[in-house]
């Protein structure tokens, strides 16, 4: 395995990371925003406000795209384990 091949699996690796990790991030930080507007008009402070509306969209987004990104990761692992075998 040359080195070339070696730095194409890390890039692939970090942007699979990176498509993986990035809706549950924007969601996630629009609920954030959302929660911080209504917080900051009504002038309520409660920590928990904040967490289980993230909590329960991170947990929407993983109901709605969680088979494609585990498809993904199959598809990806196996790409992994083929180069592995291949030499």
């Amino acid at each position: 395995m040359t080195q070339a091949e070696v730095l194409d699996i890390v890039y692939e690796t970090f942007q699979m990371a990176f498509q993986m990790a990035m809706p549950f991030l924007v969601v996630s930080m629009i609920v954030g925003v959302i929660i911080a507007i209504f917080q900051a008009a009504t002038q309520i402070n409660e920590q928990t406000m904040t967490f289980v509306p993230k909590l329960l969209a991170v947990l929407a987004i993983l109901g709605f795209l969680g088979s494609t990104m585990l498809g993904r990761m199959q598809e990806f692992v196996q790409k992994i384990f083929s180069m592995i075998a291949g030499g």
